[in-house]
């Protein structure tokens, strides 16, 4: 036999990714032939026993199809109980009178008669859409009740109770039961699995966003804020049971338990992420649809990322990518967080806040580091309710920063729906009440000064910023322009418009007290564009460049492949600075580093690699900077690492 983990590396980059639905994979038997160098064989674990070869290693060629066939089929045996005599494999389909060859269901589960199809499953390879389609008419032609279609990162399952339509199944039932055998089972956190929940919301809306009118985002939105609030609740049921499942063929039973999820969701969060009128506007049919394909599911998966990538999804679809707003990789957050090392009394926002990734990885970093033995409660109170703010002008992506920073650790309350580069409005939100409440406007001796600042509300005391502005778009608001210094050319002139990202970096500094430090996402072209040698010299002229570190070009993809570097920033103190405002300070070291070990392929997907115990970890490189930038740093006496 051969080493399982090394021949599934020559199929997939990433095994453990690719085969996500899988924890079987050591069950699987490969092995070669004498005289075959290089070619690898799997005998089939149906009753047939087939023997198929699943990678050549001269010609490259693989069957990543048949590995998912194969680690279902022993999921069938071993955890479904499914005899092994019952099971078969690329079984022809006949449509009609006439018979297709050339069409078969993958595997096939037969009933104890071993003729009547149970269950029919149609395989893709991992990373090819699941045919949802196919699937029903394979259903329609064997006369199945239970369809399966798989490809190794996400599952779904059709059922169809004749006489009605195709329905959806969390699971299938194991050997000796039938589905009404589901639905007399409760659910608890254990039985939850992770799964690509992006690819989820594409069957969702295949299934049943596609036909009903109403806003796929908006009601995605309810059903996964129903079930977060189901998942964090069931901690504290007895056996941890779940409540956001299907209840058999009563449909209406299936919708009033998850409309009371809801309900108390808004209730237990209340904080403008939904209307006390807001309903989950599907009908019983349709939410069971729903329902089905989600409550198997663990959207808190690691970090979050589960839930936060399936949101990115939805966001890039509805607008964000237009705009140029794209989601920070978490592993980016991570190093800009150490490397500027929030304090547990340091006010930090983001104002350009999307997710919430800068925050919530803000709130772990000082909770692990500076409240490690606090509970949840007293964490919350002392720290996530207080210290943490953000900012983002897209309704949608506001409604989700509050829901992960509810999840996470409940800072929602300092989320707030504004326009960072226009602070015209400020005094009609609630933004106003809080900066007030936490001393963060900046206070001037000119009385005059100090009176138009309380009311703009333009210079802030925040310690921390971290932020990726978007980066691409333009502003040619006038009015906008001339409130910004970099809304102007080297003469002073204004300009008819400008990229966005280079006034946002104008406001984050105005943001930020003399003292404080700044971690901004900007496009390379800023750092090395000779048309942008004034945006560098203000830049200078307002702060201090702590580091500069060159991002891989895969970092941001799929949505684009813009270069990007971050810039991190410690804005001048007043006694840094000369009478004419210019730092004293001509010459100083900066800590510059380029990434080489990309965290991302040129797909857009992360790499994976071993550690030393062979676990799973991020292929990069990121956080070796951190660590250097931190160690030089502290050789350079600078006071907010010594914290």
């Amino acid at each position: 036999m051969v080493y399982t983990k090394e021949v599934l590396k020559k199929i997939f980059p990433n095994p453990e990714k690719s085969l996500l639905l899988f924890d079987n994979l050591e069950n699987l038997k490969f092995y070669t032939k004498d005289g075959e160098e290089g070619k690898y064989y799997i005998k089939s674990l149906g009753r047939r026993e087939e023997e198929r070869l699943i990678y050549n290693e001269t010609t490259g060629k693989s069957a990543p199809e048949e590995i998912v066939k194969q680690l279902y089929i022993d999921e069938l045996i071993k955890k479904y109980k499914y005899p092994k005599k019952l099971i078969d494999t690329e079984v022809d389909v006949q449509f009609g009178r006439e018979k297709y060859d050339h069409k078969r269901v993958d595997v096939v589960v037969y009933s104890d008669d071993n003729t009547t199809e149970k269950i029919v499953i149609e395989l893709k390879a991992p990373g090819q859409k699941n045919d949802l389609e196919q699937l029903k008419s394979y259903l329609n032609a064997k006369g199945a009740p239970i369809g399966v279609a798989l490809n190794g990162q996400v599952h779904t399952i059709l059922y169809r109770p004749y006489p009605a339509d195709f329905d959806t199944l969390g699971d299938i039932p194991k050997y000796g039961e039938e589905v009404e055998d589901l639905f007399k089972k409760k659910k608890t956190l254990s039985d939850l699995e992770e799964q690509d929940l992006s690819k989820v919301i594409l069957d969702l809306e295949e299934l049943v966003l596609a036909h009903t009118g109403f806003d796929a985002f908006e009601e995605i939105f309810k059903i996964i804020f129903a079930k977060l609030f189901d998942e964090t609740e069931a901690k504290d049921r007895q056996n941890e049971e779940l409540f956001f499942r299907k209840y058999g063929k009563n449909l209406q039973k299936t919708k009033d338990a998850i409309d009371e999820l809801f309900e108390s969701a808004k209730e237990e969060w209340q904080y403008d992420i939904f209307e006390t009128t807001d309903k989950i506007k599907l009908s019983p049919e349709h939410l069971s649809l729903c329902v089905g394909l989600l409550e198997n599911i663990s959207l808190f998966g690691s970090d979050l990322r589960v839930i936060d990538d399936a949101f990115e999804y939805l966001i890039q679809k509805s607008s964000k990518g237009e705009k140029g707003q794209y989601f920070t990789p978490r592993v980016v957050i991570d190093m800009c967080v150490k490397m500027l090392n929030p304090g547990k009394k340091d006010y930090v926002i983001d104002t350009a806040c999307g997710s919430a990734g800068f925050l919530v990885h803000t709130m772990k970093y000082v909770r692990e580091k500076h409240f490690p033995k606090a509970s949840d409660s007293d964490f919350r109170d002392r720290y996530a309710k207080k210290y943490l703010f953000g900012i983002d002008f897209d309704e949608r992506t506001s409604k989700i920063s509050r829901a992960i920073m509810l999840i996470a650790g409940d800072g929602k309350s300092h989320i707030f729906k504004l326009n960072s580069l226009d602070t015209n409005n400020w005094h009609k939100s609630p933004i106003k009440y809080e900066l007030e409440r936490s001393h963060l406007i900046q206070e001037f001796s000119d009385i005059k000064k100090d009176k138009e600042n309380k009311e703009s509300l333009k210079e802030l005391k925040f310690d921390v910023l971290l932020a990726n502005p978007p980066f691409a778009g333009k502003v040619a608001d006038k009015r906008l322009l001339s409130d910004y210094d970099l809304g102007k050319n080297q003469k002073g002139k204004l300009v008819s418009q400008t990229s966005r990202h280079i006034l946002f970096i104008e406001r984050n500094l105005s943001v930020v007290k003399p003292g404080g430090r700044l971690a901004i996402v900007l496009p390379q072209g800023v750092f090395n564009n000779t048309s942008e040698e004034h945006i560098r010299d203000f830049i200078m002229k307002k702060a201090r460049i702590l580091s500069v570190v060159g991002l891989d070009q895969n970092a941001f993809k799929p949505h684009t492949g813009t270069k990007t570097s971050v810039l991190f920033l410690q804005k001048w103190k007043e006694d840094e600075l000369d009478e004419g405002g210019n730092p004293k300070v001509k010459n100083y070291p900066i800590f510059f580093a380029t990434s080489k070990l990309p965290f991302k392929d040129n797909s857009g997907d992360y790499v994976y690699k071993e550690d030393e115990n062979e676990n799973r970890v991020l292929q990069t490189d990121l956080m070796d900077i951190a660590d250097a930038f931190v160690q030089w740093g502290k050789e350079q006496d600078f006071n907010f690492l010594s914290e």
